[in-house]
């Protein structure tokens, strides 16, 4: 009579364990080595970075850049108020300000006027959006839907974020960026309550496979096919620029944007110039960093200093810093404001920008979304903002920074072991 609830604990225990090791094992990331030959040239590199990342390089392309809220919210309300057929958008960020207002107002008012307007919003970035505005835009028409609700049945997948940043209208024009819809992305970057931030409109044949990536959570979400040219027509040439878009969709093993971000430092030959609000690089990163600068690259990265939305993540990032400048790495801690884009040059001539931190979260679980850029004007342009940029900065240096306190660096490793999850 004993023996039997002794012999049921013993099962559930190894039930348990069994479960654990599986989850465990589903979770932890692949480490895996990039090795690329010698180039002459990044040119020599993009198409395979393309096909290993399965995004296409397209030609025929107009991209412009803009900056900061002062250039992107004149710009999606422009867009918005032109639609004929349909607008699209697709953020992470949806909080508070009378910006929020107004975007909600620009969508509603053109559902009313019979374009489709359809809202993929983060179900835990949009969670402090003024239900009075869900509801404003959708009594007018909008299709407004959630992206992994916070809801029983998906417990699994509350951990999974959309992360992207898009918007495309009458499949003809997107947006690709890292600005979410909060008052901290109004203004020019002029202060620690006004974001620096950084994105694209693009025209072209890229469109479309920007409407591929929004295209992707909407049925997803919604059971929705979006088929037809009034979604997907087909775009003639408007420029000269070539591009792909990648879109991050962790499913396990390697993931693409990892390998793009990865492959791009071991084929950069002159420079490489990164911007990025959360840059916790793991070893790997950090030994093809190095190797960069014995190649000869001018390698420089340029994130937040005092002005952060993370402790967490900011210390994490300073757990590498020690060796990277050893290395020969330039880092550079913005002093005014919060530097949120997510920006990459290579050799004066490629260019990525969208959303994607280079932390484990966008490598592995967030969903990601950014266009890469062949074309030296754009490269020219992004390269001058960053030297503006440079002129708010202090840049480390080496023997100044290892004399940190020990506190200092417990904090720093002790939130690197979380580097998984930010």
């Amino acid at each position: 009579m004993i023996d039997a609830p002794i012999w049921v604990l013993a099962a559930m225990g190894l039930a348990i364990v069994l479960l654990g090791l599986m989850l465990w094992n589903n979770l932890r990331e692949r480490e895996f080595t990039v090795k690329m030959p010698d180039i002459d040239s990044f040119e020599e590199a993009l198409l395979s970075i393309a096909g290993m990342t399965r995004s296409i390089v397209q030609d025929g392309n107009h991209g412009e850049i803009f900056h900061d809220g002062d250039g992107f919210f004149p710009l999606l309300l422009r867009e918005i108020a032109a639609a004929k057929e349909s607008v699209h958008y697709e953020t992470y960020v949806w909080w508070r300000g009378d910006i929020c207002r107004q975007v909600a107002d620009a969508l509603a008012a053109r559902a009313r006027e019979g374009v489709e307007v359809r809202l993929m919003l983060d179900a835990v970035g949009a969670f402090t959006m003024d239900r009075r505005l869900r509801r404003r835009m959708r009594a007018a028409g909008c299709k407004v839907a959630y992206y992994h609700p916070l809801r029983v049945r998906d417990v699994g997948q509350l951990n999974k974020r959309t992360h992207r940043k898009i918007a495309i209208f009458d499949g003809r024009t997107a947006i690709v960026c890292g600005h979410g819809v909060a008052k901290e992305w109004t203004g020019a970057g002029q202060d620690r309550k006004h974001w620096r931030d950084t994105g694209v409109r693009l025209r072209g044949p890229i469109v479309n496979a920007v409407q591929s990536v929004f295209a992707q959570h909407w049925v997803e979400e919604t059971e929705e096919v979006l088929v037809g040219e009034k979604y997907f027509p087909h775009l003639e040439p408007e420029g000269t620029m070539r591009m792909h878009m990648l879109s991050g969709a962790p499913l396990g093993g390697i993931s693409d944007l990892e390998l793009l971000f990865k492959m791009s430092i071991a084929s950069a030959c002159r420079e490489l110039w990164i911007q990025n609000p959360y840059f916790i690089p793991d070893d790997e990163s950090c030994e093809l960093l190095d190797r960069a600068v014995r190649r000869g690259v001018d390698v420089r990265v340029m994130i937040p200093g005092p002005v952060s939305d993370s402790a967490l993540v900011k210390h994490a990032a300073h757990h590498h810093f020690g060796d990277l400048l050893r290395r020969g790495v330039r880092l550079y801690e913005h002093q005014k404001t919060l530097v949120h884009q997510k920006i990459v040059i290579v050799d004066g001539t490629w260019s990525h920008v969208g959303s994607t931190n280079l932390d484990d979260r966008s490598f592995d679980i967030n969903e990601e979304a950014g266009v890469g850029i062949v074309d030296e004007g754009i490269a020219a342009e992004l390269r001058k903002a960053f030297e503006r940029d440079l002129e708010s900065c202090v840049e480390l240096q080496c023997e100044t920074w290892c004399e940190r306190s020990v506190w200092h660096r417990m904090l720093d490793g002790a939130c690197y072991l979380l580097s998984g999850q930010l």
